[in-house]
């Protein structure tokens, strides 16, 4: 996967928000393909949304995708305003739970259910899963093979290259039903029509009105407590100009034109136990150490926010937003799409908030009024 500044600002100029709003949810689909850079802070939900704007096209062409932008900064949202609650069932308590582990045959990539074994097989080649076979896979090892939301959530974020635990976590609970209204299910119909398989006679080969009743099919039952932990890189002494404020990136900001107007020390910040809390493979730790060479004189440091101020006396901090951010010091605002941040109680009303800032700002009235001409 790219790596360099340049290329991934190419990717963006790519984008087919026309395509992606009619076939986002097939696995050849117009996806972006963006999100490890958008979780990693090299770019934000605000700069593709601009970068869209700028072409001109009416906006109820590109409504779905910019919505899709939004649902990642409405979880952003949500986990800046729940902190770590959402770390737990949210809205109610999952029902129907039998463990709190993983179905052993979804860690293999063997559950025989075709499209969603290639998935997980090549979500642990490239960090990459499909949107929807993720939500596939969720219902899955929530649903059907009734395991508690967290633990399995914990394992697909440990292994994606663009893993956010916001909208991991929140993903998941929505579709075991602790963060909405009902559980998500798809049969295996649903399944081979996106995913171009025809397979028959699977444990997902019935109807949904018997998703309800389903008891734990037998390739499912057997269960495994993973044991997830971060390797990440020793520990380097630094050379910090003590006559200069420091910029403290990380896990979630890696933004090459931040604060770029001045001479700062620049450290990209990875604290144990942050990945002790949310841990993350290897190669997630290599690539978002590849992506931080975007950052010129950026220097690694491992180790806490506080031991790093004190062993070299550093007085003056920067930082971006981020829910899990422990630090002091002045805060920079992270780059939200929209102003609209109050508490909100869905997705919905949120994105109905978001529709009248665009009419204020003339965005959706200008789109429309190009249709009309």
């Amino acid at each position: 996967m790219e790596t360099k500044y340049s290329e991934i600002i190419n990717k963006i100029e790519l984008i087919n928000p026309l395509d992606y709003s009619k076939n986002r949810n097939f696995i050849d689909g117009s996806v972006t393909k963006l999100s490890p850079y958008i979780s990693r802070g090299i770019i934000s939900t605000k700069y593709v949304f601009e970068k869209i704007l700028e072409r001109n096209i009416p906006f109820w062409k590109v409504e779905k995708f910019v919505q899709e932008l939004c649902w990642r900064d409405y979880w952003q949202l949500i986990w800046k305003q729940k902190s770590n609650l959402i770390d737990a069932d949210l809205k109610r308590i999952q029902d129907d739970v039998s463990n709190h582990s993983l179905s052993k045959t979804l860690v293999d990539g063997n559950c025989g259910i075709k499209a969603i074994d290639n998935s997980i097989n090549e979500l642990y080649d490239t960090g990459y899963m499909h949107n929807h076979n993720r939500m596939y896979l969720a219902s899955i090892a929530c649903n059907v093979a009734k395991s508690h939301w967290l633990n399995p959530a914990r394992w697909m974020y440990y292994n994606l290259l663009d893993g956010d635990w916001g909208s991991n976590a929140l993903s998941w609970q929505w579709v075991c039903g602790s963060n909405s209204n009902k559980k998500y299910y798809a049969n295996q119909e649903n399944i081979n029509k996106y995913c171009y398989t025809n397979q028959k006679n699977t444990f997902l080969d019935i109807d949904y009105s018997e998703f309800e009743s389903l008891q734990i099919p037998k390739d499912l039952k057997e269960t495994i407590d993973l044991k997830l932990s971060t390797k990440l890189p020793e520990k380097k002494s630094l050379q910090i100009d003590k006559n200069l404020p420091t910029l403290i990136y990380n896990y979630y900001n890696l933004d090459p034109n931040w604060r770029q107007e001045k001479n700062y020390n620049r450290v990209l910040l990875l604290e144990p136990k942050t990945f002790e809390n949310y841990p993350v493979s290897k190669k997630c730790i290599d690539f978002t150490i590849e992506l931080s060479k975007n950052i010129n004189g950026i220097q690694i440091y491992v180790g806490s926010f506080f031991d790093l101020v004190k062993e070299y006396d550093i007085k003056n901090t920067f930082y971006k937003e981020h829910p899990l951010n422990n630090y002091e010091g002045t805060e920079d605002s992270r780059d939200w799409i929209f102003e609209s941040k109050e508490s909100v109680k869905s997705f919905f009303s949120y994105w109905k908030k978001c529709k009248k800032e665009l009419k204020i700002k003339n965005i959706i009235t200008v789109s429309y009024t190009h249709l009309r001409a």
